[in-house]
């Protein structure tokens, strides 16, 4: 085991197994999961979790999140009532990759006070050599794995076999449920491929806010550039900016993206940068990194925020991309 997994797994994985073994938590055989007035509370942090859980819970639980459209999960901090939520709940989902650095301490008490609480990533871990490490030398992982579909279809399987230990009654439900959100993605996938590939080659690369995008780019085909680093706790120096404007410049890179969770301001830094030494580059679009788009759209949902992504990307950068949600699936 490496670095960052021993210390990965010794900071979350660890204590949470303890707490799952501990407790033995299972659902009454005597409560009726498929009543509403009888659900049983799920609370997750992020919304690419939160929006999962609630396709394979179904009807047979109420699904919380708490880190909603627009919030920054490595900066934000829980609250009062956040704490409250967790401590309420039945069952708990969060990343596992540090996304919400901010948050272990009380995730990790929630598991050691007896609760079943599950890092949807833990099949990922057991892959070495799919993990990306951050470039800071902290001996990190990359949290962002979710912008993989094929990756995050694994976090599906993890969830559905959560909910069927901790409510058995409903087991074959969470897994059928769970069988037919993962077709979905794995469409969504192929989707995604095919759609990068009609870029032209010399222009599959993506100049973003902050460094996300490092899983999308590797299975999909491009070459990534982030401002700020995988956290968006870290700072961009001006030696970062100077470096990517010449990088845009000599590239003739047609268009950088924003992000929905991260201020804009080092990019619009990168385009007069860029327009100062002849070259225009303009704004392709708005990418959602960390959060989802606002709830009840196609934005907020998993697939809506992919395949906005995917289509945003293709389409600025001189590919072809209807959409996803165009097709037939």
């Amino acid at each position: 085991m490496n670095f960052y997994k021993a210390t990965l797994f010794r900071i979350f994985l660890l204590p949470l197994s303890l707490a799952m073994c501990a407790c033995g938590a299972e659902r009454s055989s005597s409560a009726d999961a498929s009543d509403s007035d009888d659900r049983y509370k799920i609370v997750s942090t992020v919304g690419m979790i939160t929006d999962v859980v609630r396709h394979v819970a179904g009807e047979h639980a109420e699904v919380a999140g708490l880190i909603g459209e627009g919030v920054d999960p490595h900066l934000y901090q829980p609250t009062r009532g956040d704490v409250v939520k967790l401590q309420q709940a039945d069952v708990i989902f969060y990343n596992g990759l540090l996304l919400e650095g901010k948050m272990a301490d009380v995730l990790s008490r929630m598991a050691n006070s007896g609760k079943p609480v599950h890092a949807v990533t833990e099949r990922i871990l057991q892959d070495d050599a799919y993990i990306m490490m951050q470039d800071d030398g902290s001996g990190y992982a990359d949290p962002h794995v979710w912008m993989d579909v094929a990756a995050w279809r694994t976090g599906v399987e993890v969830i559905a076999e959560a909910l069927a230990a901790y409510d058995p009654a409903n087991a074959a439900d969470y897994r059928s449920r769970a069988a037919a959100y993962s077709s979905k993605l794995k469409a969504l996938h192929q989707y995604a491929l095919d759609a990068m590939a009609t870029i032209p080659a010399d222009q599959r690369v993506l100049v973003t806010a902050h460094d996300a995008f490092q899983y999308m780019g590797r299975v999909y085909g491009l070459e990534v550039r982030g401002i700020q680093g995988i956290s968006t706790e870290s700072e961009a120096g001006l030696r970062d900016v100077e470096t990517l404007i010449h990088f845009i410049v000599e590239r003739r890179i047609p268009a950088v993206f924003v992000e929905t969770s991260v201020s804009d301001k080092n990019i619009r830094a990168l385009i007069e940068g860029a327009r100062a030494r002849g070259h225009a580059v303009r704004i392709g679009g708005a990418l959602f990194s960390d959060a989802m788009g606002k709830p009840g759209t196609y934005q907020g949902t998993y697939i809506g925020m992919i395949d906005h992504n995917v289509t945003t990307i293709v389409n600025a950068l001189g590919g072809q991309a209807g959409g996803f949600a165009s097709e037939s699936h």
